[in-house]
């Protein structure tokens, strides 16, 4: 273990370092993340999972590090270039970009300008020239170096050979790079332009036909957009600093004198820096801007991810579900409170003809009786709000609610080899309908069977670098999936592939032997799960349940290794295990210090104690009815003024799509979350949340809703943001006008913001 490496994470993380050794160590063991958290609490100093996930990372960055750094030391010595300072350079280098500006000189180029010139034997003359001597004549030095045999045709061609050897020396000058560096952070600039005769193709990124921002304030959002543009054709990008600053920075690094051959080292570093040294860092922070935006986009969607996957769940009913249709009608399945599918049929309740629409209402109290229907669900897609209006006029028993469903990513559900698998004689209109229904039983257990990136609660997930997209939304999911629990006897496979320690081999088998054997009676009986080892027993027992199992712990969170420990406190009081988690007086009585162990300490007692008091507990919020306005159901309906009831579907950097019942999520803006200023729309609404807003603008061409969340929102265009010359920017909201906020960039992408629109971007 790398002693540096667990002094670094732990200043970073303001952590003690023997938190870091032991988390690293549980890692090296292979524990997962939930495991740790959870489970491992005294060896760890409990700490959150936030802090173990930022451990691994860390970890596996550095190791990253170490082999980069092992690369270049070997690369160095096999061509005998590794001298001890720089071996020492290299091995104090503490991140990649300082690295790689230690190796830059040394690393292996294609031919060069500095190449032929050295080819021809003018390096000597570079030497000479970055002396500066003040009496030295460059002219009559470069005389010498004439050569029509190596390609030197005259005095100039000499200067200008020796001036490439310099040039690329200030390009590579680790102390040159890290300052302009520093410049570009600290004053660059990120512009873009549309490309001629584009404008007209270019509409939808017309809020960046020539904007400009400050590199250290540009929201992931827009430029992520930016970017976008430039990769579809239609805008160019670029990254650049002060003009005016960079050369009085750099000269005075390389020209230290004065006269002729000071000049000519002058002309060099201006040389270096439009021909080598700009672009380079261009380049660079184009790729780290990109990286930080990236960094960024993912977090918005982890944290969408996380509430969309810990929504309410209604639980174990009896449940029908509609997915609504207009020309093809709806199509209704029936589900037991497992999730069974039962009975599927295809109703018209919103055909023209009253006969018709009579028959659909008896089909549908027919199989509401047949089935003991206890909720019906309403997928939230075309002729929802109109299904949904035919079913509340059935006068259905107040028992009976009546749910809408997002139904994002049922139809990528339907068309995926999972749901041919769960129903390989029912066609996908069935299957969407069936999706439609578990979600609103189970959010969570339904959701794992998508892959996250098509349930669209993100912004640019596209865009982003989809390696490091796919391990933060693995992460959320793997942390719900285990921080709720998995109940053995009923989950999904793909539900138990997320559980700690298992994986997609091991849920499989635990289904077939639950297929061959019958339901799981204690989790001891895991371990005869084929391939199903001491070790993946020890990360998964405690996240997976059993009611009504062989041990009364065997439905609750607290581990196998501590069923000992309950088993005591249970001899102590003379009671049994039941005893104690039905009775709070006797665990009053418990004196936790007196199991204490050096392996068990207060955290984990404390965590069995509440366990006991709620075996098993579900920690998502109770289920709660929500329903859109009576009477809004299209955007027609809407009007200035509007108070509505609705649901957050999509948070971004730039504001929260809010369903309104009207089949188009309007958009509060930032700037009207909120009667305070706030930077994170988070800060204020999650992705589920039930809110109230007002709707302060509708623009039916284009299909836009305008929202607002603050007490007394302006209703229709402001005058304030205005374009105030052709090179200000648009006014944030594009067509849509926002109040101004002097202290930010108010401009926002509403073509980008459509498109993220709870569709997957």
């Amino acid at each position: 273990m790398n002693e540096a490496h667990i002094q670094k994470i732990a200043g970073e993380l303001k952590i003690q370092p023997r938190q870091v050794v032991a988390t690293a160590k549980l890692f090296a063991e292979g524990a997962t993340v939930p495991f740790i958290a959870r489970y491992r609490k005294e060896a760890t100093g409990s700490l959150d999972e936030v802090a173990v996930t930022s451990i691994r990372e860390r970890l596996i960055g550095l190791a990253d590090l170490d082999g980069r750094r092992e690369a270049i030391l070997k690369s160095l010595a096999e061509r005998n270039l590794l001298t001890d300072r720089l071996r020492a350079d290299i091995t104090a280098a503490d991140n990649v970009t300082r690295l790689e500006d230690i190796y830059l000189p040394y690393r292996p180029k294609r031919r060069t300008r500095a190449m032929i010139a050295k080819e021809q034997g003018l390096e000597p003359l570079a030497d000479l020239l970055l002396q500066q001597q003040a009496t030295a004549d460059p002219q009559a030095e470069a005389a010498k170096y004439v050569s029509m045999e190596k390609g030197v045709a005259d005095v100039a061609a000499a200067l200008a050979g020796a001036r490439d050897v310099i040039a690329e020396r200030v390009s590579d000058d680790a102390t040159a790079r890290a300052k302009l560096r520093d410049l570009y952070w600290s004053e660059g600039v990120v512009k873009s332009k549309v490309m001629s005769d584009k404008q007209e193709a270019a509409a939808k990124f017309k809020d960046y036909f020539d904007w400009s921002e400050p590199i250290g304030k540009i929201p992931s959002h827009r430029l992520l957009a930016i970017r976008r543009g430039e990769t579809e054709g239609f805008l160019m990008m670029r990254i650049v600093p002060p003009e005016e600053s960079v050369l009085p920075m750099l000269e005075p690094l390389f020209v230290t004198g004065k006269g002729p051959a000071a000049e000519q080292v002058r002309l060099a570093v201006q040389d270096a820096y439009k021909r080598l040294l700009g672009s380079a860092i261009e380049v660079e922070l184009r790729m780290e801007t990109k990286k930080r935006a990236d960094t960024e986009a993912i977090r918005v969607f982890a944290d969408n991810l996380r509430e969309l996957l810990l929504a309410s769940p209604l639980g174990s009913k009896n449940v029908l579900a509609i997915d609504p249709g207009f020309r093809t009608g709806c199509k209704i399945v029936c589900l037991d409170r497992q999730g069974k599918l039962l009975h599927n049929d295809v109703i018209y309740p919103t055909a023209a003809s009253a006969g018709e629409a009579r028959e659909a209402a008896m089909a549908l109290l027919s199989m509401i009786k047949k089935y003991q229907i206890e909720a019906i669900a309403i997928g939230n897609g075309t002729a929802s709000r109109e299904t949904e209006t035919f079913v509340k006029a059935l006068k259905l028993p107040s028992t009976i609610p009546v749910v809408m469903v997002n139904e994002s990513g049922a139809s990528i559900y339907s068309a995926s080899e999972v749901a041919r698998e769960e129903f390989p004689t029912q066609d996908l209109t069935v299957r969407g309908a069936v999706s439609i229904g578990r979600r609103l039983m189970d959010p969570l257990a339904e959701l794992v069977k998508l892959d996250p990136k098509s349930i669209g609660v993100g912004q640019y997930q596209h865009d982003v670098e989809q390696g490091a997209l796919k391990r933060s939304l693995d992460d959320v999911v793997i942390s719900c999936v285990n921080g709720v629990g998995v109940e053995l006897n009923t989950a999904s496979k793909q539900l138990m592939a997320y559980v700690s320690g298992l994986g997609p081999a091991l849920a499989a088998n635990i289904v077939a032997y639950r297929n061959e054997n019958g339901p799981f009676k204690s989790r001891a009986e895991l371990k005869k799960v084929p391939r199903l080892g001491e070790k993946a027993f020890e990360q998964a027992a405690g996240f997976l349940r059993i009611r009504d199992g062989a041990h009364p712990l065997d439905a609750s969170a607290v581990h196998p290794e501590s069923y000992a420990i309950v088993d005591r406190m249970a001899k102590d009081l003379n009671c049994s295990v039941s005893d104690l988690m039905r009775d709070a007086g006797l665990r009053q009585k418990i004196q936790l210090p007196k199991y204490v162990t050096e392996t068990v300490g207060l955290p984990t007692l404390t965590d069995i104690i509440a366990e006991l008091a709620k075996p098993g507990r579900d920690p998502r919020q109770k289920f709660e009815v929500f329903s859109f306005q009576s009477g809004v159901e299209k955007m027609e309906d809407l009007k200035p003024g509007m108070k509505l009831p609705g649901i957050v579907t999509n948070v971004t950097a730039f504001g929260a799509f809010v369903d309104i019942g009207v089949h188009q999520d309007g958009l509060v803006h930032v700037s009207q979350l909120s009667d305070r200023f706030i930077k994170d729309p988070a800060e204020v609404v999650k992705v589920s949340q039930r809110v109230t807003v007002t709707v302060t603008e509708v623009d039916l061409p284009r299909k836009r809703i305008a929202l607002s969340m603050k007490a007394a929102p302006q209703i229709g265009p402001s005058t304030t943001g205005q374009r105030t010359s052709p090179a200000a920017p648009r006014p944030a909201g594009g067509g849509f006008n926002r109040p101004a906020q002097p202290a930010k960039p108010a401009a926002v992408d509403w073509f980008t913001a459509a498109l993220n629109k709870n569709k997957g971007n």
